[in-house]
């Protein structure tokens, strides 16, 4: 460091962050303080959005400041925060194991969406996904996950506002990693983020996406049963094999068993199906026709995604005229089909593009996705 100077100690104190009000209790009733103290903490923290025992007045000095002594109400660190032009914003978040991960936030008109990662990394090599050029480094705790969700509520001022007034209004479970393989941590996420009583984003503003973790789909189901978004991608397993490599593991047959058993597609909840549009590789009519008929008798909805480039992608995205005639297809058919408008693409924030500084996206790197935007732009005599 600059002069010499030390670094700072870690700091050692227990983070309560993450936990939840069951943890609390224990927590409280091993200091010999009565069971209604937990409740009183895990409001201040989920509900007031509190970082200093300081600030929570209704608790003695006395108990105050032993919290103090030995716990801490903890934020990710931010190693960088971005906001792009069309006011899309990325967070790259610091853990205190040195271990960074990236979070956006998408506002729209109606709702402000933030994309949570569930692990540093990704193991599923899905060979159009950047994220998945990053091999995996760990799961990411209920802390850590929860922990994104609260910093972004601090940075865009939304603890002082009312539930009608926040920016931010829905979670998706569609950043860095496959939720599903860190399940045990995300059904702990999603009870503290979907609490009424603490953090207050109810099931219906939280989705889940994954890439087809067959088993754990079933688990995750029947334990919180979040909205479900599926990582398709492709209507045979051939290519789906080559796309998304765990439907070598978990067929598509056997994917839409799954999506079928799901709960709740019994109350007509529609299932997300998110489809990357790649030129000349799973584009055509064919495939539109094909993929109406797999989903046929699911509530669905189809996400449309135009491939945002990354240097050494080996696709292309595939052009807006052919995007339309594959979707005109799919509305023929009596199903949504909304094309995704690439967000946060000049930050790299866009769906697929994320890549934490865990592995560190290096100058050379940038500087070729900024020529591919420049070259797209002159092709479009922009």
């Amino acid at each position: 460091m600059p002069g010499g100077a030390m670094a700072p100690a870690p700091d050692e104190r227990v983070d309560v962050t993450g936990l939840s009000i069951a943890a609390l209790s224990d927590l409280f009733a091993a200091m010999g303080e009565p069971a209604f103290r937990a409740k009183q903490l895990y409001k201040w923290i989920y509900v007031r959005g509190a970082r200093d025992f300081a600030e929570m007045t209704d608790l003695s000095k006395t108990l105050r400041a032993k919290l103090e002594d030995g716990f801490r109400v903890g934020r990710p660190g931010v190693s960088a925060h971005q906001r792009s032009t069309d006011g899309t914003e990325k967070w790259l978040f610091r853990y205190a194991d040195g271990n960074e991960a990236e979070t956006v936030f998408i506002p729209d008109d109606e709702r402000g969406t933030l994309c949570v990662s569930s692990q540093v990394g990704c193991s599923l090599t899905c060979s159009f996904c950047h994220t998945g050029t990053q091999r995996l480094v760990r799961n990411l705790t209920p802390g850590d996950i929860v922990g994104q969700f609260m910093k972004a509520r601090d940075d865009l001022g939304d603890w002082e506002r009312s539930d009608a007034g926040r920016r931010l209004t829905n979670i998706v479970f569609m950043g860095m990693g496959e939720p599903l393989y860190n399940t045990d941590n995300v059904i702990a996420a999603l009870r503290l983020l979907g609490d009424g009583n603490g953090l207050g984003m109810g099931r219906r503003r939280i989705t889940l996406s994954t890439s087809g973790v067959v088993p754990e789909l079933r688990r995750i189901g029947e334990a919180l049963a979040p909205q479900l978004a599926i990582s398709l991608h492709a209507v045979t397993d051939e290519l789906r094999n080559e796309l998304v490599p765990i439907n070598r593991k978990y067929p598509i047959a056997e994917l839409m068993r799954a999506v079928r058993d799901y709960p709740t597609l019994k109350n007509a909840q529609r299932v997300t199906w998110e489809y990357v549009m790649l030129d000349g590789v799973n584009d055509s009519d064919a495939d539109a026709r094909a993929l109406v008929r797999l989903i046929e008798g699911i509530p669905s909805k189809i996400n449309l995604i135009p491939f945002n480039p990354w240097p050494g992608s080996a696709y292309e995205r595939s052009s807006d005229e052919r995007i339309r005639r594959f979707s005109r297809i799919i509305m023929d058919a009596g199903y949504a089909s909304p094309v995704r408008t690439p967000r946060g693409q000049d930050i790299l924030a866009a769906c697929g593009q994320l890549k934490s500084e865990s592995q560190r996206v290096g100058k050379r790197e940038r500087l070729a996705m900024e020529a591919m935007r420049q070259e797209k732009e002159a092709a479009a005599g922009l």
